[in-house]
């Protein structure tokens, strides 16, 4: 092999990136110190770009399509080289290609607790997490502001980079909102679409595009937790005697839970004398309103002047042309006939 044919065997002609890796962003294409073959071929595929880099400065920019690298597709580097009046040799240049498509799934979530004024709480600690999609919107501020000359930028970097953002302009919308924590499930989605434009002005200066946010779980501290629970079995129950007898049955399933040693003996036996006495109070009660309501409904004992009375009423009825001679006399017969 003669030296030409050596050189030439060195001299990149192909020059594409196939995404074997979903998670980068940004790819330098790896030359290893090779020159790019005058007329060589690039494939910029879909959902990509690709940009040529003149010692540093930024020259081409290729939208999807496969390209010859000849002067005339080259417009910008030509001008950069000095290559107006032609140009057939090897040339010297770093190539990168940017993902344009959605990275999704990615994960964000308050290190911390975030303090917040509540109008029932007053004061609570929230924990938050969610999701959120990006991608690049303008690869050369992206290149120039965020990747530098890394060979490879994965989503992974710009997620990390993103914790510290994310957690204190949510509770700014938080506390902005007013949501009470207890309302706060049901306002996920008004959540996610105010913090969308506020965190959309500190992703601007990397040129990445949030193209979605949600908010999916938030946390309380257990005691405000405990609280809630206590708050929703109360508005389960009908009465607080019912209430009482659930928190008796609580208590007693926790003390059974725990059977050893004299003290919770006793306890579960002064638990259970306590139910049992309950449960007689309440039987006791059944029965009384059971007797109140027969003695109401049983009809009341009429004597001998009630009945003369209400036959004097129906002979007025009779007179007044209300009731017939055939009624009155049917009327007149059954009351008798209780005498």
């Amino acid at each position: 092999m003669g030296l030409f044919d050596f050189i030439r065997g060195e001299l990149i002609e192909v020059i594409d990136w196939v995404e074997n890796d979903q998670n980068i962003m940004l790819y330098k294409f790896p030359d290893k110190d090779a020159n790019i073959k005058y007329g060589a071929h690039l494939t910029v595929r879909e959902s990509q770009t690709a940009i040529f880099l003149d010692e540093g400065q930024f020259a081409d920019f290729y939208e999807p399509g496969r390209y010859e690298l000849i002067t005339e597709n080259m417009p910008f580097l030509t001008s950069l080289k000095n290559w107006e009046t032609g140009f057939n040799s090897p040339f010297k240049c770093d190539v990168y290609f940017g993902s344009n498509r959605t990275f999704t799934n990615l994960k964000w979530g308050t290190p911390n607790p975030i303090i917040l004024r509540d109008p029932e709480f007053k004061q609570v600690r929230v924990k938050a997490f969610g999701t959120y999609f990006i991608k690049i919107k303008d690869i050369k501020t992206f290149f120039t502001e965020f990747a530098g000359t890394k060979p490879v930028v994965r989503v992974t970097d710009v997620e990390a980079a993103m914790r510290d953002i994310i957690s204190p302009k949510f509770a700014e919308a938080l506390a902005e909102t007013g949501v009470s924590v207890l309302d706060m499930v049901s306002n996920y989605t008004e959540l996610g679409e105010k913090l969308t434009p506020v965190i959309q002005n500190d992703l601007d200066p990397f040129g990445i595009e949030l193209v979605k946010f949600q908010v999916t779980s938030t946390s309380l501290p257990k005691e405000v937790e405990e609280f809630y629970d206590k708050m929703t079995n109360m508005n389960m129950v009908d009465d607080m005697n019912k209430f009482q007898q659930f928190q008796t049955a609580q208590a007693m399933e926790k003390a059974a839970e725990n059977p050893g040693g004299g003290a919770s003996e006793g306890i579960g036996m002064g638990m259970g004398f306590g139910m049992a006495n309950m449960m007689t109070q309440q039987q006791q009660q059944q029965q009384q309103a059971q007797q109140n309501q027969q003695a109401a409904n049983t009809p009341k004992a009429e004597t001998k002047e009630d009945i003369m009375n209400t036959l004097k009423e129906l002979g007025e009825l009779k007179k007044a042309g209300i009731l017939t001679q055939k009624e009155f006399d049917a009327k007149k017969k059954e009351l008798l006939a209780r005498l």
